[in-house]
């Protein structure tokens, strides 16, 4: 089976990677066409990419990816600015665009259906007001209190929490992840999936179509609804070019009842457990949220379900809490929150610049990668000249080699303005989280580079003086020990290696 199923991924994969290199070569074939047109198709290109500049400079945009788009098509002049029209200028991120204003039209009211929390935070926890305040009045995600949060500093304590409050469901589990990949993980689930199911549970998974490219058959999703599971695959991946296709689902949610939720670094694949080993041991992060505060994820869950299938339902009887009153305890205030690419608003960022701008002694931060933009750069290295203990922890060994070397191409200034670096030595660090003056926390599906920030589909929570406040911390205080701080010495040991660096990071943008 499996081995019918790898011929099966590798004709599909090959097929398209030939359609893709066929649309290349035509682009190439007109460019470069009979020596009768090419002076003319010449001096044409050259001056639509010297437009195209000019557009690119005066768009609206990261200043990142017009210095990387610029530099780009001015090396190559003829067909550079051709390739950026044909990733830029097409009808399907528009038309994704209205479709989500629709949906975000009936959901975004929802949010807001247990009582406002906002006052009650701006009384006892005034300093952490202008985060709470950003994400529920201007990105629309609410702060809600009657909420317990439990903090998982590895995959595997995530999964047995998720496998036992998945067994409880009475009404619906959803699931949203990036990655999906037959074993250990994922088949136990599957099979409980599929018992709620001919219970008569509403039970959905959507997962990404490039996420999943390596790991899924094309015919998984039949697969799935054949045991009873409601499937979504995520932006089909096309043979076309196609800006869109950058747009990834890099989500992680797990939705019961809308009563608990989790989310985090986690994907549903053998290595996030360690029951198979990739790059050493695999150090992950995830938060589960019980009582108010799930709702919000479950919102998230049913936006992009909605997006996709084009159905409408009514997202209210989703509601846990439309017949009883929701009697968990508050601990702190929890406020989950999305981002999408698809708007303007780079609500992961901001919320980490936040955290860095806000915080007073101490940031602690993981992430797998550090590719960041200005902004982040300066906000990181103001704060550790003004004083602040800021601190990150990445991989020692990775998963990418190129974002390996991109990433440490940033340890020098930032280690020159007072922020320490360090390694972790164990294996690869796949953990999201911010924590800052024991008053906030963050964890979620967002890393520290371009395309986590600007492309995909993110999600998270917020912690406002909750218990898992203090257990964010405390995790990051243990992986320091088992991680290696990085010193000045360590960092491009030679001109070449700096160089190669320097060069590598132009690119940083499309990575």
């Amino acid at each position: 089976m499996e081995k019918n199923w790898f011929r099966v991924v590798f004709r599909r994969r090959l097929l398209i990677t030939f359609l893709i290199l066929t649309q290349l070569a035509f682009i190439l074939f007109v460019i470069a066409g009979t020596h009768f047109v090419v002076r003319y198709v010449d001096f044409f290109l050259q001056g639509f990419s010297l437009i195209v500049c000019f557009y690119i400079l005066n768009k609206k945009e990261k200043s990142a990816y017009k210095l990387t788009w610029i530099f780009l098509i001015l090396l190559f002049p003829i067909f550079g600015g051709l390739v950026y029209a044909f990733f830029h200028v097409q009808l399907s991120p528009r038309k994704l665009r209205r479709q989500m204003a629709e949906v975000d039209h009936q959901i975004k009211p929802l949010f807001s259906i247990p009582a406002d929390s906002l006052p009650d935070l701006a009384l006892e926890h005034r300093e952490c007001l202008p985060q709470a305040q950003y994400l529920q009045n201007h990105a629309g995600y609410p702060v809600y209190q009657r909420t317990r949060s439990l903090y998982f500093e590895s995959g595997e304590g995530f999964y047995e929490q998720a496998m036992i409050e998945m067994e409880k469901a009475e009404k619906y589990i959803f699931l949203e992840f990036f990655i999906l990949r037959q074993g250990k993980m994922l088949d136990p689930i599957l099979d409980l999936l599929e018992r709620k199911s001919r219970l008569g549970l509403d039970v959905r998974i959507i997962y990404d179509d490039l996420g999943c490219f390596m790991s899924l058959p094309p015919n998984f999703k039949t697969y799935l609804e054949g045991r009873g599971i409601k499937t979504m695959i995520f932006n089909p991946f096309k043979p076309i070019l196609s800006t869109l296709q950058n747009n990834r689902d890099h989500r992680k949610i797990v939705s019961i009842d809308g009563k608990v939720a989790f989310t985090g670094g986690m994907n549903l694949a053998d290595e996030y457990i360690n029951a198979r080993e990739r790059f050493g041991h695999w150090k992950d992060a995830a938060i589960m949220i019980e009582g108010e505060a799930a709702w919000s994820l479950t919102l998230i869950f049913l936006h992009m379900w909605n997006l996709e299938k084009k159905v409408k339902e009514e997202f209210r009887d989703f509601y846990p809490w439309n017949e009883e009153a929701c009697t968990i305890e508050s601990d702190g205030f929890v406020q989950p929150y999305a981002d999408s690419p698809i708007d303007e608003e780079n609500v992961g960022e901001h919320v980490y610049i936040q955290i860095i701008n806000n915080a007073k002694e101490y940031v602690y931060i993981s992430t797998p990668y550090l590719i960041i933009d200005d902004n982040l750069l300066s906000a990181l290295s103001l704060a550790a000249k003004s004083g602040v203990d800021v601190r990150i922890i990445t991989p020692y060994r990775w998963d990418k080699w190129f974002m390996a070397i991109v990433s440490r191409s940033y340890y020098r200034q930032l280690i020159i303005s007072g922020v320490k670096i360090y390694e972790y030595t164990k294996g690869f660090n796949h953990s999201k989280t911010f924590v800052s003056d024991d008053r906030v926390a963050t964890v979620g599906t967002t890393n520290l580079d371009f395309r986590s920030l600007y492309l995909h589909f993110e999600c998270g929570v917020c912690l406002y003086k909750t218990s898992a406040v203090g257990a964010v911390k405390n995790d990051f205080q243990n992986l320091i020990l088992v991680s290696r701080q990085i010193s000045l010495r360590d960092c491009a040991r030679n001109t070449a290696q700096r160089i190669f660096q320097d060069v590598l990071r132009l690119f940083a943008p499309l990575m």
